[in-house]
């Protein structure tokens, strides 16, 4: 007959069997959450810059257009006159 040890004292992992799969797989999701979130702060940075890229192009883009109208209406005027 074999008798359960007392739990008189001593660590919990004396008498409590260890499982190392549940604790890998914990690890594991831990680790997944942290990519996730470090993910998610990319996109974010990611998108932001997207933001000022887009707003720096049409800034251009109507500077641009901005110039054609004045050396259109500069051409027009000369030729009226």
């Amino acid at each position: 007959m074999s008798e359960k040890p007392s739990r008189i004292g001593g660590s919990r992992f004396l008498y409590e069997p260890f499982d190392a799969a549940n604790a890998r797989i914990e690890a594991n999701e831990r680790i997944s959450d942290e990519r996730w979130a470090a993910l998610e702060v990319r996109l974010v940075r990611l998108e932001s810059l997207m933001d000022r890229i887009d707003r720096r192009l049409w800034i251009a883009l109507s500077g641009v257009a901005g110039v054609l109208a004045a050396e259109i209406a500069v051409t027009f005027m000369n030729t009226t006159s």
